[in-house]
């Protein structure tokens, strides 16, 4: 029995967990003078607060087209359940340095992309593309740099990316556009010390420890 129930928690240990819930950032304000806009993440109990600083073209933070809306499904990945539900959305144009800031630590933050047509971006640190597609501009594929910090945007590339780790601020680098889209994601908020299973993962476990208990009992 014990050699069963042994491999009873490996499965477990193998089985992948399923998409986790986003929480996309509601872009509130707009500050002309510092080259600003500010919103709020909610996750839970708990409010983030967010500023993305730098050349922008517009910001949307009530109403207007929906960019997010017309293929919905690439910014879903095995990771991410929902992609942004409103027309928030911050339009950059002037390629530099920009920041976006958090007013806590963020776990894992994501990046919804929206037309990055001929773009090169680098972050500084290593990202990860959960998922691309043909979104509202039509369609593209992201070339990551050699050190998977960045990316060349061959065509119109629309997705989400994520910098894995806990962040308050990130700060990166775009050339310039017409316009390429952006808003601003998180899968948690970081606790610090602690590593939060992943709410699947943890009922597995609990499972899993369930029957060994029944093992020992049996045995």
């Amino acid at each position: 029995m014990r050699l069963r129930a042994t491999a009873f928690v490996a499965a477990l240990a193998t089985t992948p967990a399923f998409a986790a819930p986003a929480y996309w950032t509601d872009w509130t304000s707009i500050s002309n003078v510092a080259s600003a806009v500010i919103g709020d993440l909610t996750v839970g109990s708990t409010t983030v607060g967010v500023t993305y600083s730098g050349s922008y073209s517009f910001a949307q933070t009530s109403g207007g087209t929906n960019f997010w809306a017309s293929n919905p499904v690439i910014y879903t990945s095995p990771s991410v359940d929902n992609g942004p539900t409103t027309a928030d959305i911050i339009a950059l144009d002037g390629g530099g340095t920009k920041t976006i800031t958090f007013s806590q630590s963020v776990h894992n933050p994501l990046i919804g992309l929206v037309s990055w047509n001929n773009n090169t971006v680098d972050f500084g640190v290593p990202i990860n593309f959960l998922s691309f597609g043909c979104g509202y501009w039509g369609c593209g594929t992201p070339v990551v740099n050699p050190a998977g910090t960045g990316f060349f945007g061959n065509g119109e590339v629309h997705g989400v990316i994520e910098l894995v780790g806990d962040y308050t601020s990130i700060t990166f680098t775009d050339t310039s556009e017409n316009w390429h889209g952006i808003t601003v994601g998180v899968l948690g908020v970081s606790t610090p010390g602690t590593q939060v299973p992943e709410p699947v993962s943890l009922a597995l476990l609990g499972g899993a420890l369930g029957a060994l208990v029944l093992a020992r009992r049996k045995r």
